[in-house]
């Protein structure tokens, strides 16, 4: 028997056999990711959160031009790349490599954070 396989039983049993929302599995370390577009639409969906998170702060204090757009690739990089590696111990290989789970909805959250960012910076420090 595999580790996951055995993993995916364990935590079955834990569970009472009850199945745990997406949300809860994202905020549990052992939880155990069935579908692999599950655990992708997880790191989607936190990409886009860190990226308001940022945008407001980056607004909020006027940060500025290459620097700031630096630091949002390197958090946002670093605080998933963190997330799927150390804290749910998945294996990368089975979603396409560490590359692939690094760059998932990356593109749409730097969007995203340019716009709040914009509008923050715009509303607070209009001269």
């Amino acid at each position: 028997m595999t580790s996951s396989s055995k993993r995916k039983e364990e935590s079955h049993l834990l569970n009472g056999g009850v199945k745990q929302s997406t949300w809860s599995k994202a905020f549990c370390s052992t939880a155990v990711w069935e579908e692999k577009d599950e655990f992708l639409d997880v790191i989607y969906w936190l990409r886009q959160i860190i990226a308001v998170i940022l945008g407001v702060i980056w607004g909020v204090a006027p940060l500025k031009g290459f620097l700031g757009i630096a630091i949002f690739c390197i958090i946002n990089a670093g605080v998933l790349y963190v997330y799927f590696s150390s804290f749910q111990q998945i294996d990368e290989e089975e979603y396409g490599g560490t590359w692939e789970l690094t760059k998932e909805g990356f593109m749409t959250s730097f969007a995203l954070f340019l716009v709040v960012w914009i509008i923050f910076y715009t509303a607070l420090h209009f001269d």
